[in-house]
């Protein structure tokens, strides 16, 4: 077993699993993995034993459970501050669920499909108007979902760069005083925002939480200001990273790309195959509960499990070539989003995010290219939303 390799690390290529999991790929589809405090947890690799164990209520997503892995010394040590939604196990999780999903169905998303038209047209504008060169994730990666996450929870953008900010800290630290801080200062914020919002309600998703579920009893404030910052955090963060690094990908596979502007009617499979194979979303986290008897082996009451995103989208027993970008595969079977009780609320919206995020620049900017040579892109570590701080491109 693999023990001695160390997880998270860094990707070499910011689109490929690290090189030192290599031992994990011809182990699948479960072995073992060691955190940065030693802790020997077990790691699934393979796609069809991860469907199984995240379909499985014997694995629990409860941080405040003592066992529960911390595969970061940063993450340890805020570990025991709640985390609605992805946290929690039902009922508890179910009952906040249940009161997001009308948000973010399918005919909601729909709906908001012109909005996000217009932001991403608004932003095309600016960026021509200005001319090359620019920084993509500033210029238009980042302010995409913002914008987006903003108007369906009611959130003034004109406060972006505060939220921005204090997301990028809780994410990726430095330290865990900062991700302390910057909880804290999202949480003032929040509670602000609510107080003004029960005076003078709007029409967000912030605004209905509000009104029916705070009011009528269904939420105290902790839980409703652990949603907003989730929801905020989440709703933005992993689809800039996407359309960054997605942009980046294809101008590294000019193949691919001009398939893309051949046939824009590929655009949704190629959002499925990016999610596939970039899968930005390392490293998902479970304990057990009790014993499970899974491919031969036995996770036992209190391992730790961690699910490798990476590896089990690039599982052979699952996809022909996996390590091809290929956007005329089956692809949507993906474990991106994740699966069971637990995936992804807002994939309907990040899909269409991205659709029309990088239809608009493969459309509008036919001649995009990078500004610098790739080995000059600053990438993010192993320890985060996997994705770049910036992208310098050219026209």
């Amino acid at each position: 077993m693999t023990d001695s390799i160390a997880f998270p690390q860094d990707r070499t290529c910011p689109y490929h699993p690290p090189e030192a999991y290599e031992p994990l790929r011809e182990e699948r589809p479960l072995s073992r993995v060691t955190f940065f405090d030693g802790r020997s947890v077990w790691a699934v690799t393979g796609q069809r034993t991860a469907r199984e164990l995240l379909a499985d209520p014997r694995l629990s997503s409860d941080r405040e459970n003592e066992a529960f892995p911390s595969p970061t010394e940063r993450f340890a040590q805020v570990r025991d501050r709640a985390v609605a939604l992805l946290g929690v196990d039902d009922p508890v999780h179910n009952a906040q669920r249940r009161m997001l999903i009308p948000s973010f169905s399918v005919k909601r998303v729909a709906a908001l499909r012109p909005r996000i038209q217009e932001i991403v047209d608004r932003l095309l504008d600016a960026m021509a108007e200005q001319g090359p060169p620019a920084e993509l994730v500033g210029a238009f990666a980042l302010p995409v979902p913002s914008m987006v996450i903003c108007a369906l929870l009611g959130v003034p953008y004109e406060d972006h760069d505060f939220f921005e900010e204090r997301s990028r800290r809780l994410l990726r630290g430095p330290g865990a005083d900062d991700v302390e801080r910057a909880r804290d200062e999202l949480d003032a914020y929040f509670n602000a925002l609510i107080d003004r919002k029960r005076r003078a309600p709007g029409d967000g998703l912030l605004d209905e939480l509000i009104q029916r579920q705070l009011t009528a009893g269904a939420l105290d404030r902790d839980e409703l200001l652990s949603l907003a910052r989730i929801l905020l955090v989440a709703g933005h963060e992993t689809t800039a990273n996407m359309i960054s690094l997605g942009m980046f990908t294809l101008l590294q596979h000019p193949e691919r790309l001009a398939e893309l502007r051949a046939e824009q009617a590929l655009m949704p499979a190629a959002v499925e195959e990016l999610l596939r194979f970039l899968s930005i979303a390392e490293g998902m986290l479970r304990v057990a509960k009790e014993d499970i008897d899974v491919a031969g082996s036995t996770i036992r009451a209190d391992d730790g499990v961690v699910f490798s995103t990476s590896l089990i989208n690039r599982d052979t027993a699952a996809y022909d070539t996996p390590d091809e970008l290929d956007f005329h595969r089956a692809s949507r079977h993906h474990l991106a989003f994740g699966f069971g009780v637990h995936q992804c609320l807002g994939q309907n919206l990040a899909r269409a995010e991205l659709e029309i995020a990088l239809r608009g620049l493969i459309e509008r900017m036919p001649d995009l290219r990078l500004a610098v040579p790739p080995a000059e892109i600053p990438f993010k570590p192993g320890d985060t939303i996997q994705g770049m701080f910036e992208l310098p491109v050219t026209w």
